[in-house]
């Protein structure tokens, strides 16, 4: 009875209670051994969000698969700030640079749809504006318009 367990965990502090236990419970694998791995795998994103796979056999073998944090997570750890603005259109909560754009957009790039960091980066300018992060002391709801414009390629462009 192979089968495989997805959940998200906080990076390298994940327990051997919910969401792992209750789900590696019943299955042959140690629980302690995946949620050291886990934890070990995962020690990069400390206190952040990460998808992680856990993939058994029926013989007590596993392996893991560390996926990349939300991309809301990555824009609160660059940026410095726990939640997001209730109105972010009205209440900013913290401003990026776009070197911390570009940075957001190059950890997640193999999970968005963009096909270069140009555009990788307008897809957080959107995740900020959701949040009530602005950029470059700007409203993120008009970065698109900004980048288009090429205002950013010294820096997206390298």
């Amino acid at each position: 009875m192979a089968g495989t367990i997805e959940a998200l965990v906080p990076g390298g502090q994940a327990t051997p209670g919910p969401p792992l236990g209750p789900e590696l419970g019943p299955t042959p694998v140690d629980v302690q051994d995946v949620v050291a791995q886990i934890n070990d795998e995962t020690a990069a994103f400390d206190g952040m969000e990460v998808p992680v796979t856990v993939e058994y056999d029926d013989d007590g073998s596993f392996t893991i698969e560390v996926g990349v944090p939300p991309t809301a997570e990555l824009i609160k750890d660059e940026a410095g700030f726990e939640t997001g603005s209730g109105e972010p259109q009205v209440d900013f909560v913290a401003d990026m640079s776009i070197e911390q754009v570009k940075k957001v957009a190059e950890q997640k790039s193999t999970d968005l749809l963009a096909y270069d960091v140009k555009n990788a980066a307008k897809e957080v300018g959107g995740t900020c504006a959701s949040l009530g992060v602005t950029i470059e002391g700007e409203d993120a709801r008009t970065f698109d318009d900004r980048v288009d414009a090429g205002d950013y390629d010294d820096v997206l462009d390298e």
